[in-house]
């Protein structure tokens, strides 16, 4: 089984987020880029894939070459090689078609994606290569099981849980419990220096067009001063939720 896993190159969270160009360009100044975390889930379950059934797993990024790093850690927590197409990531549409082109080239069975980056938040690109790839497609994805050319998954639903099976080849957007946040893997000695050995190729993009453009980045508005209320004074709490607060 040929496992192809996409990472998103995002901002730690911890990082301070600014804007520049008149806030029509992320600021990368002093940014510390980590694998999307539903990424990493996704790496994760493919690692159990690898070392239990015997995958192969390689990793992509549509990005520039600021974006080896992270490729390079994907590498070093395991993964056989890794694939860079050339190009920013603009939008989804774009990404997508980016990353059929590299999953029709590469003859892979299973795709496993974040079902959203932490970055943008769109979570269009796995629905959308599904569709370009005319593959199966779970969303939400908290558990995979492969045997043979047949899945098993728990998909996340509104007020519960939902199995499902499927046929390979197939593409899930995968999130938080996946795998244990305990099972996530932090690339030791022997993973840096074998990753420096692995495979990582550059491919030029395919001549994909655009379909959306940033007008402007805004950031939420800063919180109000917080009030502090006597718990006793429940009259006062009332009145400020009524006439200030507009909450009631």
């Amino acid at each position: 089984m040929k496992i192809l896993v996409c990472i998103s190159h995002v901002p730690d969270t911890t990082s301070k987020i600014n804007f520049t160009e008149g806030d029509t360009k992320f600021d990368t100044n002093g940014v510390q880029f980590v694998i999307n975390p539903n990424d990493e889930f996704g790496l994760t379950r493919a690692m159990w894939f690898k070392e239990k059934q015997g995958a192969i797993v390689d990793v992509v990024n549509v990005g520039g070459a600021e974006t080896e790093p992270t490729l390079r850690k994907a590498l070093a927590i395991g993964a056989d090689t890794a694939i860079r197409v050339n190009t920013p990531a603009t939008d989804g549409y774009q990404v997508a078609k980016e990353l059929a082109k590299v999953v029709k080239d590469g003859g892979y069975d299973l795709v496993i994606a974040g079902r959203e980056s932490i970055d943008y938040n769109g979570g269009m690109v796995p629905g959308m290569l599904a569709g370009i790839l005319d593959a199966n497609f779970i969303n939400n994805c908290i558990s995979l099981e492969i045997d043979g050319e047949k899945a098993k998954a728990l998909r996340e639903i509104d007020g519960g849980k939902e199995t499902l099976t499927a046929s390979l080849p197939l593409v899930i957007g995968g999130q938080k419990g996946l795998v244990e946040e305990s099972d996530l893997r932090i690339p030791n000695m022997r993973g840096i220096m074998q990753a420096r050995k692995k495979p990582l190729n550059v491919v030029e993009p395919a001549e994909t067009s655009v379909k959306t453009e940033v007008v402007k980045f805004e950031k939420p508005a800063p919180k109000g001063d917080v009030k502090l209320i006597d718990p006793d004074n429940l009259d006062e709490l009332i009145n400020l939720l009524h006439n200030e607060a507009k909450a009631i």
